[in-house]
């Protein structure tokens, strides 16, 4: 959608500004409306029974969150859980005003399909990189990909790399540990430095 439109449609949209750990959603509730993020990020993982956390996507400016699409064309409760990541300005649409501007508007039903579309083809990714994909190469590309937004110093802690990777705490820190002793990482609590990138890149 144009800029113009989505300004126009969020007119009738509820405005709701949430900080970082804020809940969204939590598995099991009901689905109060079609969520669009305007600033910040909303973090969307799945817990196992023994506590294990996936990371499924993210929602980030200008996207909306594909299982609340979903859950509101279904009826179904949510499957997952919605954390905010960095502080986030939302807006809601009600139920009926999101049945009515998928009826209606030609665009926002192109919009509201393509982002799950495009969600879909993330999940088969990250279906494939966990049941095919070798760890270490995975970590490497969280790491490389984290350096990138932060810098040489990547702040995160071994259980956020674990559940980003939908993997176990101790897997994570054994292949850190591996890493190290090749150089390439130095560890410390709540931070990793990356020393040797081009290593990664290659092991990537």
């Amino acid at each position: 959608m144009q800029d113009n439109e989505i300004r126009e449609l969020l007119q009738c949209a509820r405005t709701l500004r949430l900080q970082a750990g804020d809940v969204v959603f939590r598995e099991g509730d009901r689905c109060p409306g079609y969520v669009f993020v305007r600033s910040g990020c909303i973090r969307v993982s799945k817990m196992d029974q023994e506590g294990r956390e996936i990371l499924l996507y993210r929602v980030e400016e200008g996207q909306s969150c594909m299982l609340t699409t979903l859950c509101l064309l279904g009826g179904r409760r949510y499957p997952a859980d919605g954390i905010v990541e960095a502080d986030a300005e939302l807006c809601m649409l009600a139920p009926a005003e999101f049945e009515h501007q998928l009826a209606h508007s030609g665009r926002f039903r192109k919009f509201a399909f393509r982002d799950i579309g495009n969600r879909v083809v993330e999940l088969l990714k990250l279906i494939e990189d966990v049941a095919f994909g070798r760890m270490d190469q995975r970590l490497a590309k969280v790491l490389l990909r984290l350096g990138e937004e932060q810098g040489r110093i990547v702040h995160t802690t071994h259980y956020a790399l674990a559940a980003e990777l939908g993997t176990a705490r101790e897997v994570v820190s054994r292949l850190l540990k591996d890493f190290e002793r090749q150089g390439w990482v130095a560890i410390s609590r709540g931070r990793i430095e990356l020393l040797e990138s081009a290593a990664l890149r290659r092991l990537g």
